[in-house]
């Protein structure tokens, strides 16, 4: 059979912390292929999510985790692709909504099965780079980008899925290669110096992800 290529890099972080502008960035540096977050389907079930919580959550998330695979191993197959998130964070979203009860016990559990089942068919990237930022930064950035049913969210939601986002990576062992960047103070969007500082960064990270690939054959 043969082998299936791997995801060269995820940019992944709390909402609004800047993963497409960074994908677009590490294309065009890069040559490579982006594979944007999906938001067809999954606005619609985000918006009754926003305003129905308990009823929402099992829908919502299970469906953003099959479309995150299916995007996943269609980008497994094109090769040279970074995406905006994956299915290797989609956990952290599910983990949370447990906790504040908008999932049951029992909903979670037959998530987790479906997630556990889906990861075995697919490999992790070569390059996770998690966005590190402090939750009244990504509230400023999400109201400038200004999408209405994230803008009218209260600051206790991003602020506790901000600290399941650090958790997590603090918790980080899927397999590939970690990059934490603190991004607070940098905009690589409209600073050349910054945006050279994630380039360089990320190039160090990706290369060492390559020479440790290559040593395990």
């Amino acid at each position: 059979m043969k082998e299936a290529k791997r995801v060269e890099i995820v940019v992944d972080g709390v909402t609004g912390v800047g993963k497409s502008s960074l994908v677009r960035i590490i294309c065009e540096a890069f040559n490579l292929q982006p594979f944007n977050e999906m938001f067809e389907d999954e606005n619609r079930l985000l918006h009754k999510f926003f305003y129905d919580r308990e009823k929402w959550a099992f829908p919502m998330q299970t469906n953003f985790l099959t479309n995150r695979f299916k995007q996943y191993r269609h980008a497994m197959g094109v090769g040279r692709a970074v995406m905006d998130r994956s299915i290797y964070s989609d956990r952290i979203f599910a983990r949370m909504y447990l906790e504040y009860g908008y999932l049951s016990p029992e909903e979670f559990s037959v998530y987790n099965n479906l997630l556990e089942t889906l990861l075995q068919h697919v490999v992790p990237p070569k390059l996770l780079v998690y966005l590190q930022v402090d939750t009244d930064e990504a509230i400023s950035r999400i109201n400038r980008r200004g999408r209405p049913d994230e803008v009218e969210v209260e600051r206790e939601y991003w602020d506790t899925l901000n600290r399941f986002y650090q958790t997590n990576y603090q918790d980080y062992s899927q397999g590939a290669e970690l990059l934490i960047i603190p991004v607070d103070k940098l905009d690589y969007v409209h600073r050349a110096i910054d945006r050279e500082y994630m380039l360089d960064s990320i190039r160090l990270a990706w290369q060492k992800a390559e020479s440790a690939q290559a040593a395990q054959g």
